[in-house]
Parts: C-alpha cells; sequence; structure tokens
C-alpha cells in the first residue's frame, strides 16, 4: 500500500496515530494490543525518512515517539478530551439518576439533555468544587 500526503500531513497521521494508540493501550499495563504498538512503530520510523528524527527513539529494539513527542503538547491535547469526556458523562449519568432512568429513551430525551445542560453549566462555572458524595 503506498498513501501520499505532504510533510504537514504526515506530521498530523503522527498525532493522530499517537493519540489513537494512548487510548487503546495507556490503561492496559502489561496487556497492551501489540498490533497497534506495531502500527504507530511503522509509522513513526518513516520520520527517519522525513527530517523528523527527534519525534522518535529506539526502545528495546522498536522505534517509539520521542519524549520531546510525547512531552510537546500531545498530552494536553488528550487531557482536554479526557476532561471534557469526563463532565459530559458525569452531567449524564447525574441527569438519569435525577429522573430515575437507566437510559435516555425517546420519551425522556428532552428532560435528559435539559438536566445535562444545567449540570454542564455548573461544571463549566464551578469544575467539581460544589460536588459532594455522602459516604455512608
Amino acid at each position: 500500500m503506498e498513501v501520499h500526503m505532504t510533510e504537514k500531513q504526515f506530521r498530523r497521521l503522527l498525532d493522530l496515530v499517537y493519540i489513537g494508540n494512548w487510548v487503546l493501550n495507556s490503561t492496559r499495563g502489561e496487556d497492551r494490543i501489540r498490533d497497534y504498538d506495531q502500527v504507530e512503530s511503522l509509522i513513526f520510523s518513516h520520520c527517519l525518512d522525513h527530517g523528523m528524527a527527534p519525534l522518535v527513539e529506539l526502545y528495546d529494539g522498536e522505534i517509539i515517539p520521542s519524549r520531546a513527542f510525547a512531552e510537546g503538547g500531545i498530552h494536553e491535547a488528550i487531557m482536554a478530551y479526557e476532561d471534557v469526556t469526563f463532565f459530559e458523562i458525569l452531567a449524564e449519568e447525574l441527569a438519569l439518576r435525577d429522573l430515575d432512568a437507566e437510559r435516555a429513551t425517546e420519551e425522556n430525551y428532552d428532560e435528559v439533555m435539559d438536566r445535562m445542560e444545567q449540570y454542564m453549566g455548573e461544571f463549566e462555572a464551578h469544575g467539581t468544587e460544589h460536588i459532594n458524595v455522602d459516604m455512608e
């Protein structure tokens, strides 16, 4: 297979591959999905041919994203996604709890969305500062 892209597109592809592998493998510990690590290694190996050698390093015989790459801002993008996802899931779970519902349905959809919007407004204004959990 051959894919043609600009250097800028290739650089964006590196970000996408890294983020994808991070999502799939970062929480798996020793139970990593090696196929994704291998694809990441393959894609990042092309950095050597495109003047992007500082973005890779050799680890246990494999080419991996370098510390410079990982510390270059990509984790800020991942963290921003995680923050939004956390608050959206929390807002939905709280809305469903308030409505004593297991999931959003056609019948309760508008009410769930309204509640979620209220929670999201609270989270945007105060983060988790006003959340209390009774530990009985």
